[in-house]
């Protein structure tokens, strides 16, 4: 398998919406005792601040790609 970039907002939204998983799985099992409205804005929360490190990922990367074509072209 070929090497790909890495992608915080991708992990990011992984690992937020694994731990939305548990705490249902959790809650389920008696564990637990927690109200929907906790996990719900948590997850949503969470994918949101996925888009926003992802956004900025693509325009670090965009920026550094833009200067290393510009450096190139002198």
């Amino acid at each position: 398998m070929r090497r790909h970039e890495f992608q915080p907002g991708r992990l990011l939204a992984g690992l937020v919406l694994l731990a939305a998983g548990v705490l249902y799985l959790l809650d389920a099992t008696g564990e637990a005792d927690l109200p929907w409205f906790l996990v719900v804005p948590m997850a949503a929360g969470g994918l949101a601040l996925s888009a926003l490190v992802g956004m900025v990922t693509y325009a670090v990367r965009r920026d550094r790609r833009d200067r290393i074509s510009e450096s190139s072209d002198r």
